[in-house]
């Protein structure tokens, strides 16, 4: 059985910063979502909202069927369509670890079990930036040297302020739509009056490689088993 929800975009970014907030009030010791939405939107940073050319930039997206969302997490311009499954890990690390090397921790948290998952498919997976990706960055995971997930996160304390608890979040492409993707980021730059344009051939899609019916399911396993090994440090 896929593991996958089918949501509106603004739902899915909705339901996981409520999946942070239930762990961060300890309802449950960590929280695993795979969502994908049946809908389509160009989701970015806060942050850029207070460009000048924001607004004008916005209209210009949602009058091409990209309507603009905003999310917690840094980075760029993510386009998110049914062609996108989204993959939200959080967790609090043991207390052992400390806090040195916490965001690094997590992304290879998150990442590695997809790493694993396209070696044991065949593939040749890696972790970098991709010259030409939107959202580019350190802990992109690649396939076959192009972008195929994109990553993010955020931390809160929990309740008391006892612990802190991460949010590392995955958008991995599953069907190729690179080409409409890239023009809806690049639209939007153009617009906005930002430099950045990306291109089509940096990404790949897991199902122009692999079928693999059922990767999300062992991708879902692969997590489990971590966080099973989270809870017993």
């Amino acid at each position: 059985m896929s593991p996958v929800v089918s949501l509106t975009v603004e739902a899915g970014l909705q339901a996981e910063q409520d999946l942070l907030a239930s762990i961060c009030a300890g309802d449950a010791e960590f929280g695993l979502l795979f969502w994908q939405p049946h809908d389509r939107a160009l989701v970015m940073p806060r942050r850029l909202s207070r460009l000048p050319g924001f607004e004008h930039a916005c209209e210009v997206s949602a009058g091409h069927g990209w309507p603009v969302l905003l999310r917690e997490t840094g980075g760029e311009p993510v386009p998110q369509s049914a062609a996108t499954v989204n993959i939200a890990l959080v967790y609090a690390p043991p207390r052992s670890e400390g806090d040195h090397g916490r965001i690094e921790t997590a992304y290879r948290r998150l990442c590695d079990p997809i790493c694993q998952l396209l070696d044991e498919l065949g593939g040749v997976a890696s972790l970098g930036e991709v010259p030409g990706a939107f959202c580019d960055g350190r802990f992109n995971v690649n396939l076959d040297a192009r972008k195929m997930v994109g990553t993010a996160q955020r931390w809160r304390q929990s309740k008391g302020g006892q612990r802190p608890v991460g949010l590392v979040h995955g958008a991995l492409l599953l069907e190729n739509e690179r080409e409409s993707m890239v023009a809806a980021v690049n639209r939007f730059n153009e617009a906005c009056g930002l430099e950045q344009r990306v291109r089509a051939e940096s990404h790949i899609a897991l199902h122009e490689k692999f079928q693999a019916p059922d990767a999300l399911e062992r991708l879902e396993a692969l997590y489990r088993t971590l966080l099973s090994r989270l809870l017993d440090a």
